[in-house]
């Protein structure tokens, strides 16, 4: 990610998904959870359906992979997930939401170790997830090991893990439908997902409800930028850099939601959050050891580079030459004596 634009659209993405949790704390003040996490994908399905209307994209399912996909977006990404999620907020602040949701990464391996083909796991990764959970443990007990704090936090984990499990499902199955095709019908299905949970849940009611243009204010952010835009900018994000450097917007946006729940809604994180977060973020890094240190190793001089020569390739500090016009001696003194094919 060296690009001004990538960086610019990374930054975006991190603020954008940040501060979705400060808008999710302002709605909660005076809409139910279920019913609020619904109606914000109800405004969301629209949104994308006009996309697929506008793109030409054929939306039509065709396989029973993409009729599966849609299930598990629809069922596992948007419904269970969100659900837990705007559970879990109700009972912490939305800088605590966003740390224990950092924990995504973290709880994949071992679920892609279950369900995917020669999927494994190294030690690292095993440490990795110990000290994750570790994390999300102090951060529970942080507010006292039976209050609301452990309670929403244990509803959090269980969203973090429905949302990583139906990313593990998505990537074993191979659709036919176009990314904003596959969103529409996953936040369609989810947004009927939510309504129903929220009627038959016992604390929720739709019938005297005072929504105020903050509640309204914090919808339309939600649906419009943090899940319109937000998506899209994701997967423009996927594409352009891949999911090992994109992995770490996970990092950034609890850092986006602490300051601006600070500023913006007067929370504050304990020592205890903090430490648990460290632990998470140390978790994440062994996690991926492997797949971080091919990213950062160029930058530091460790990845094969092209020196100024056009004529010649040094990796790891021996300098492997092209032709043989003029010997690589005299271009690079030091050089060991290999010629490259």
């Amino acid at each position: 990610m060296t690009g001004r634009r990538d960086i610019f659209l990374f930054l975006g993405l991190a603020l954008v998904w940040g501060t979705s949790f400060a808008a999710i704390e302002v709605g909660l003040a005076s809409l139910p959870p279920i019913l609020f996490a619904a109606l914000r994908f109800d405004i969301a399905a629209v949104v994308f359906a006009l996309a697929v209307v506008l793109t030409g994209s054929h939306w039509r399912p065709r396989t029973q992979a993409d009729w599966t996909l849609i299930g598990v977006g629809g069922g596992l990404l948007i419904g269970t997930h969100f659900a837990l999620l705007f559970l879990g907020q109700s009972y912490v602040s939305s800088g605590v939401a966003a740390i224990v949701l950092s924990l995504t990464p973290i709880v994949t391996p071992p679920l892609a170790l279950a369900l995917l083909p020669r999927e494994r796991i190294r030690p690292p990764a095993v440490v990795g997830l110990i000290l994750g959970l570790l994390g999300v443990v102090v951060i529970a007990l942080g507010g006292g090991s039976l209050d609301g704090q452990a309670v929403g936090v244990g509803l959090l984990v269980a969203s973090t893990i429905a949302f990583a499990l139906g990313s593990v499902l998505t990537e074993r199955t191979e659709g036919t439908l176009p990314i904003v095709s596959l969103q529409a019908w996953s936040m369609a299905l989810g947004a009927g997902l939510l309504h129903t949970l929220s009627a038959f849940h016992p604390t929720e009611s739709a019938t005297g409800l005072e929504v105020g243009l903050p509640a309204l204010g914090a919808l339309a952010y939600l649906a419009l930028v943090a899940t319109g835009g937000g998506f899209f900018v994701y997967f423009v994000l996927l594409e352009r850099i891949g999911a090992t450097e994109l992995s770490l917007v996970n990092y950034a946006v609890p850092v986006v939601a602490a300051v601006v729940g600070w500023l913006a809604l007067g929370e504050s994180l304990t020592p205890a959050t903090v430490v648990g977060f460290t632990l998470i973020l140390v978790g994440f890094a062994l996690c991926k050891l492997g797949a971080l240190w091919q990213t950062a190793a160029p930058a530091v001089g460790y990845g094969p580079y092209r020196p100024s020569d056009p004529d010649g390739v040094v990796v790891s500090g021996n300098v492997y030459c092209f032709g043989d016009d003029i010997p690589c001696s005299q271009r690079h003194p030091g050089y060991d004596g290999t010629t490259a094919d």
